[in-house]
Parts: C-alpha cells; structure tokens; sequence
C-alpha cells in the first residue's frame, strides 16, 4: 500500500502497466461494451484491454462497488479500471478519477461505486474529469453515454500517459459519495452481517463476515448452526445447516455454510440456486445472522 498521492505519483506505475479493466451493466447483447474498447483502441493501439464484468445487474451501484473490491487488488498496481453503472447519467453526479492506496486508478461516475473500495483499501485523490479536455471528440451533444465519451476516452489516455493523474480535472476532497457499509459483528454468540453479493451462476450468498470472526466463536467445521436472513427488519429465511469444507458433505438440494474463496462465510444448496430458491436478494438491506445450534 502507498501511504501518499506524491509518492505514488513519483512512481507513475499506469504509464508502464499500460492496461485498462472495464466494468459495466451493460451486458454484450450489443455493441456498448466494443465501442468503449474501441474509444480506448483510437487513444493507443498498445493498451491491453480487459474486462471484469460487463453483467452487473441493470444499475445496480451496490454491486458495482463490491465487484471492483473483489477483483481490484489481484491487477497489478498501476492499472486503470474503469466502472460505469450510471444510472444517473447525464445529472450532476460527479464524473470523477481517484487514485487508491493500492496504487490504482478508477475512473468512474461518483455516486456510490467507489464506498468498498474507500472503506477497504483507501483513496489518495479524487479529481473530477474535466469534459473541455478530457471527452472524446464531437461527443459533447451526447448525454447519455458517458461510459464511451467520458470514462474510457479518459481512462485510457491515463493509462497511455498521454495525460498524468494531475492532468484528470481539478483536486476534490479524497471522500467519495457513500453507500452504507456495516462492519459484521458478534454478541453473545450471535453473529450478524450483510449479504453483500451473489455467486451469480450458482446463487450462493456471499457475506461480509469473515472466516476469522465466524470460526472465533464456538463454531468448527462440522457443527450445526442455526440461519436466519432479513430484509428490511422482515424476516424471509430461518433453517438449521451444516458447517462444510466443501457442498458434498451434504445432500443434493441440501443447504450449507462454507468459506468462500474470499475467505467470507458463504451460503450454499448443494447444486441448487440458494438466492433463487429463497427469494433473498443482496445489498444494504439485506442482514444474516449466524449461531450455534
């Protein structure tokens, strides 16, 4: 981790990592996702072009953040990210860059995207993108596709040191807009988290309370413990489930607790769809809470 902008800065690690990871709800259906790759072509014929997930589900910012903090810290520092879930676009959110303590850059609509990413590793800077220099040329009657004209035009010229971090806009405050993020917690033997995100072709919930703090507490493979999930304060979920190192130790069809490859507790059916079998959803709202049985 960098402890400071100038020190980062020094470095300038993007202009030798020369490589931008896209992210978008935009899905592949159509032509989006290639035109923005094709705006960061045009900038540099030598970026390396990636992406992390064009499927996040249609704006949700939520999902967003937590999918930036999953895969971020696995790219070398120096590369550019950039995220469009925007479903204000075209308002006055700010369009922003910020450089992380993990020494990469994010260029991104500010509206929530950026709260994982601040909590977990830390923002240096935060800039806003200034339109006069950095948007792609004769875009400015478009409104709506800020992704195309605004963030991978920016992004990659970052990424091809045609412009430095400095040259992104004018300084803000490192704080971005937020979204609520509690910390998980235990009393009494009660563990209680959120569910942050699914697993999404198998629809297993992936929580926010970490294997250290679920195992700290009585609890060891093998063991019976008792679930309950809410929305909202209403209840939607309660069922008493194994604690396994892997789904086979249960029944097809059967529910389990596991450790997720993030190392968080993790909520499965053996070869079944949990979130859909149950109706549970992710994000702020969504609490779980664990205890022996």
């Amino acid at each position: 981790m960098f402890s400071s902008a100038s020190e980062l800065k020094a470095l300038s690690p993007w202009k030798e990592r020369q490589t931008v990871v896209f992210m978008s709800d935009f899905g592949t259906a159509d032509g989006a996702v290639s035109a923005m790759h094709g705006v960061a072509d045009s900038v540099c014929h030598s970026l390396r072009l990636e992406d992390l997930t064009h499927e996040i589900p249609q704006f949700n910012i939520w999902e967003a953040s937590y999918r930036l903090i999953q895969s971020l810290t696995y790219w070398a520092p120096g590369t550019v990210f950039v995220s469009v879930v925007d479903p204000g676009v075209g308002s006055d959110r700010e369009s922003v860059a910020v450089l992380t303590a993990s020494g990469h850059i994010i260029v991104t609509p500010d509206n929530g995207t950026l709260s994982h990413i601040a909590k977990k590793i830390g923002i240096l800077e935060r800039r806003r993108i200034s339109e006069t220099e950095n948007r792609l040329k004769d875009s400015q009657r478009s409104y709506t596709f800020y992704g195309r004209d605004v963030y991978a035009y920016t992004g990659a010229r970052l990424a091809a040191g045609i412009i430095d971090f400095d040259g992104t806009g004018p300084l803000l405050d490192p704080e971005p807009v937020m979204l609520e993020i509690e910390d998980p917690k235990i009393e009494k033997g009660r563990i209680t988290g959120t569910i942050d995100v699914l697993d999404t072709r198998y629809g297993s919930l992936w929580t926010n309370i970490p294997d250290t703090l679920f195992f700290s507490d009585n609890i060891s493979f093998g063991d019976s413990v008792y679930v309950t999930v809410s929305v909202k304060d209403r209840l939607v979920f309660g069922y008493k489930m194994k604690v396994c190192k892997n789904f086979s130790e249960v029944e097809v069809g059967e529910p389990l607790v596991y450790v997720n490859s993030l190392l968080n507790v993790g909520i499965a059916l053996n070869q079944g769809n949990f979130a859909q079998t149950y109706s549970i959803g992710t994000g702020e709202d969504w609490k779980i809470s664990i205890e022996k049985a």
